[in-house]
């Protein structure tokens, strides 16, 4: 299946900003407070700035232990952007998934693990995102992915698709099934956040989420028609119905998140299908 595409203009209104930093190493020590600063490069917040994150991350660090590394977060519309600034300088290290830092780190030998013991067990959801308008597509997602966690068909695809790839090869072609007649859903995909979202050279989707997509559209009996979208358009293309369904990442909310850190407007969130935990990277020494 090809991916229809979908070219916004609407990325210039600006819901996600391009993250950037200054060139050359950025790892320094703070004089006053005889602190380690690193630039972190993160995937853009929808409702917190960088400052605001810096302050986030400071709450977490102080629950493990005392503070000697401060993280400045850099923020970036995806991943492809952000490698980049990790690549030139811009950033130290880069924020991501373990099962991504995974795939990164197989496919790209400069790349390296940070060990920071303050991340351990930070972990995010993964969910489906529609309109608060679309009650009953929210319903049908969520009975899916509550039959699939009973049935342990969701299980055997994260085994699959997630876990036990060779995460040195593209995961194979996954072919969405079609159903003469029936209703059709848009859902959009980035192909940014792989071995999860991922669209192969040939423009092909592949990997775990468009797996989920084609079990999901047989036992739903409707089509699935994948739409192409940049990263940073996601909440703007579904707001404006030009796709019904988005991946979506929930950020676990509680003392020191606020609930709708990561949320649209007017948006509403399935139950989680996926959970992985978060991973720093940063360039081979």
């Amino acid at each position: 299946m090809r991916l229809k595409k979908f070219f916004a203009a609407i990325l210039t209104a600006g819901l996600l900003m391009t993250g950037c930093g200054s060139d050359g190493g950025t790892e320094t020590k703070d004089s006053d407070s005889q602190s380690t600063i690193i630039k972190l490069g993160m995937i853009s917040h929808l409702n917190a700035s960088e400052k605001q994150m810096e302050e986030y991350l400071f709450k977490i660090q102080e629950r493990t232990h005392a503070k000697v590394v401060n993280h400045i977060p850099v923020f970036f519309d995806n991943l492809s952007l952000m490698q980049s600034g990790l690549d030139a300088g811009k950033v130290d290290e880069i924020s991501t998934y373990d099962c991504v830092a995974n795939y990164l780190l197989a496919n790209r030998d400069k790349y390296e693990p940070v060990e920071d013991d303050w991340i351990n067990g930070l972990a995010d959801n993964f969910c489906f995102a529609v309109r608060k308008e679309d009650a009953a597509l929210k319903a049908d997602l969520d009975k899916t992915i509550k039959a699939m966690k009973d049935d342990g068909s969701l299980a055997k695809l994260v085994n699959d698709y997630v876990k036990n790839v060779d995460k040195g090869q593209d995961p194979p072609k996954v072919e969405v099934p079609k159903f003469a007649g029936a209703d059709t859903i848009k859902v959009g995909v980035t192909g940014d956040l792989p071995p999860l979202d991922l669209i192969l050279p040939d423009n092909s989707p592949a990997g775990f989420n468009t797996a989920l997509l084609a079990e999901i559209a047989k036992r739903l009996n409707k089509n699935i028609e994948l739409v192409q979208i940049d990263s940073g358009a996601r909440a703007a293309a579904l707001s404006a119905e030009q796709i019904d369904v988005i991946f979506w990442a929930i950020v676990p909310v509680g003392n020191h998140m606020p609930a709708d850190i990561d949320k649209p407007e007017g948006v509403e969130l399935s139950e989680p299908y996926f959970q992985d935990e978060i991973s720093h990277l940063k360039l081979k020494n």
